[in-house]
């Protein structure tokens, strides 16, 4: 009697025990799957960034101080701007009022003798500014020339004051060049008049309630001071034309 064959017990051996990759036939064997199998995507290529250098402190300490002096430069406009918005400051105004010289000799050994006496009259048209003037010093000139110096006694002018101011210069026997000797006699002769130049060098403070400014030199130009001169009346004269206005630098 013929036995019937049973089927062996367990799970069939199957043969794809993984499933084939994506894009095989079925039919196709594991091992023709893994051998066919796509490769790993390519890698893009490296790239290798170099380490950022230290900052050089040299560098930064120059652009840090270029900095703070740009800035202190526009902090200090800013404040000059302020003060002269609030003050608005004004320079002082400087007249010959009247000019004479008297004992007026020239020698032909080019030496001059004489006195001059100039009066001025200043003004401060500031309204809150006042002026200080620590130290005064004046010369009378022909032309170029230095002819004779002196110094004035200081003043302190308040706001919108107006002050007389006297000059006294004496020459006695001074040595001159030849060419000053010429041209006065020359003006004489020919105008009727002696053009005399008055050159002030004053030492001034200026101040303003809590305000006060540092020391300056003001510069003060009077020109073409005619002193009438005949050939008859070679000792002396006044001053020609009226008052004169002066130039004014600070």
């Amino acid at each position: 009697m013929e036995t019937q064959s049973t089927p062996a017990t367990g799970y069939p051996a199957s043969a794809y025990p993984y499933p084939p990759p994506n894009g095989y036939p079925a039919s196709a064997t594991n091992a023709t799957a893994y051998a066919y199998a796509a490769p790993p995507p390519p890698q893009g290529p490296r790239y290798y960034y170099p380490q950022q250098p230290y900052p050089d402190p040299r560098a930064t300490f120059v652009r840090r101080l270029f900095a703070i002096l740009i800035a202190s430069f526009l902090i200090a406009l800013t404040i000059a701007l302020t003060i002269w918005l609030i003050l608005r400051p004004r320079l002082p105004d400087f007249q010959v009022d009247s000019a004479t010289l008297t004992n007026f000799n020239l020698s032909s050994s080019s030496s001059i003798t004489g006195n001059w006496d100039i009066r001025f009259t200043v003004r401060n048209p500031n309204h809150k500014i006042t002026f200080y003037y620590d130290h005064i010093t004046a010369a009378v000139y022909y032309k170029d020339e230095s002819l004779s110096e002196t110094t004035v006694t200081p003043f302190v002018q308040a706001t919108r004051n107006q002050t007389a101011v006297r000059a006294t210069f004496a020459a006695a026997a001074a040595y001159v060049d030849k060419s000053v000797v010429d041209g006065i006699n020359g003006d004489k002769t020919s105008r009727g008049s002696v053009n005399f130049n008055v050159r002030i060098l004053a030492r001034v403070r200026l101040k303003a309630g809590w305000w006060r400014a540092r020391q300056r030199y003001l510069r003060v130009y009077c020109g073409d001071l005619a002193v009438g001169m005949s050939s008859n009346n070679t000792t002396g004269g006044t001053l020609v034309g009226g008052p004169r206005d002066c130039k004014v630098d600070l």
